[in-house]
């Protein structure tokens, strides 16, 4: 819905002065040199208070003159996207809530109407065989004690090997790229199922991927849905890294890549991980306030609670919640979850984020802790090239901050 600056019309929508200027990143009043030299055209409404545009030739604009992206007021670079909305207690892809979305749709079916606009029940993806089995052979390589984000980082760059279109950049190439990538992904790890058939969902081929344990229809739904929940949360620190690498131009392959590095974090990806260990310490001593106090004693959060976007619980963890209750064997994690919130509150408001919900998941089913980093990687490469889609469609190499010297003064002497 536009807001009260913001006219619609018959013709699209209309952007006000303010808005304008926002979108292209120069000040109002270079808006009006615009409209003097030609480049935009104005419209004052009988009543209005000025001028309004049409967001098509702004945006046309802003691609032609490759204008930076506006500030915000603390200073920060605002990315324009048209992906991920996060509105106090809600989390929306392209304006439709991500809760509802998991509730009524698959993994595969919210990714391709991401990247295309076209919701297609029933679509699956499937890996290509060039590459799947370079990036077989590639994992195997690897030693033992190999984590499945190190499988995941070798079968990326084995499938782009294996592919020597990847630096077709068209939308087209690069939607039918994502469709067979992560399917190569997740099918490029061992998996604990004798055989797996590629007409199956990739929820279905990622739990034998991780866990032995059958896959129950609520457990599985539980899954999808958490899939769905990660795909995007806005500029996340590996998906800005993603647009970075787009606004270069590297292929899709590489911009994962350029994901999956800044993805492989604690503070990150890999939080789920310190979650799953918090819960099953909880679910073996019995207390969740004994293990809360260690964690304060030690100065340390409390993992799986609060997050900055959010004033409250994170709602892709209330939406998760709401599924794992109808899986039997997630009550026990489910109520050391409760523990936890309910003992930490005592001492700060903190709500849960999806980090725990996600642990809930992975400790109810016998996932390995590292079971949360690997659904959120695969899960958040749906994301990502949502996001290049975008970038490659801006100026290129917009995404040059200029750096703010604090060194010797120059010249300096040769040393």
């Amino acid at each position: 819905m536009a807001d009260r600056d913001t006219a619609q019309d018959a013709g699209g929508q209309r952007l006000s002065t303010r808005e304008a200027a926002e979108r292209l990143g120069v000040k109002p009043e270079t808006v009006y040199a615009y409209v003097s030299r030609g480049q935009l055209t104005s419209r004052r409404e009988p009543g209005a208070r000025g001028s309004t545009f049409d967001a098509k030739e702004v945006d046309t604009l802003a691609r032609r003159t490759g204008r930076r992206e506006p500030s915000t007021p603390g200073g920060e670079l605002a990315v324009r996207t048209g992906i991920t909305l996060i509105d106090r207690d809600h989390c929306y892809y392209r304006g439709v809530d991500t809760s509802d979305l998991a509730a009524h749709y698959s993994f595969e079916e919210v990714a391709e109407w991401l990247w295309t606009g076209e919701l297609r029940p029933g679509t699956r993806f499937t890996a290509s065989q060039d590459a799947l089995s370079a990036a077989h052979h590639a994992v195997q390589s690897l030693p033992a004690h190999s984590g499945p984000m190190d499988r995941l980082r070798v079968a990326l760059i084995a499938a782009a090997a294996a592919d020597p279109l990847r630096f077709d950049l068209s939308e087209d190439t690069v939607v039918g790229t994502a469709r067979t990538l992560i399917p190569t992904l997740v099918d490029a790890l061992p998996s604990h199922a004798p055989k797996q058939r590629a007409a199956d969902s990739l929820a279905t081929r990622l739990w034998s991927r991780l866990t032995s344990q059958p896959a129950d229809a609520a457990a599985l739904r539980a899954l999808d849905a958490a899939m769905v929940l990660l795909i995007d949360h806005d500029l996340a620190a590996s998906t800005f890294a993603v647009r970075v690498a787009a606004s270069a131009r590297a292929h899709p392959y590489a911009i994962v890549s350029a994901g999956f590095g800044a993805l492989d974090g604690v503070l990150h990806g890999a939080a789920s991980g310190l979650a799953h260990r918090m819960l099953t310490e909880v679910l073996d001593r019995g207390s969740a306030a004994a293990v809360v106090a260690d964690h304060l004693r030690a100065g340390h959060q409390v993992p799986g609670l609060g997050h900055p976007l959010y004033p409250g619980e994170d709602p892709r963890a209330r939406a998760l919640f709401r599924l794992l209750e109808e899986v039997p064997q997630a009550r026990p994690a489910l109520h050391a979850a409760h523990q936890v919130i309910t003992t930490t509150a005592r001492h700060t408001e903190l709500h849960a984020n999806i980090d725990l919900a996600l642990a809930v998941l992975t400790v109810s089913t016998d996932m390995p802790a590292e079971a949360g980093e690997t659904i959120f990687a695969i899960a958040r490469t749906a994301g990502w090239i949502a996001h290049a889609l975008e970038e490659y469609a801006e100026p290129a190499l917009r995404m040059r901050p200029r750096g703010q010297y604090s060194g010797p003064r120059a010249p300096q002497p040769l040393p």
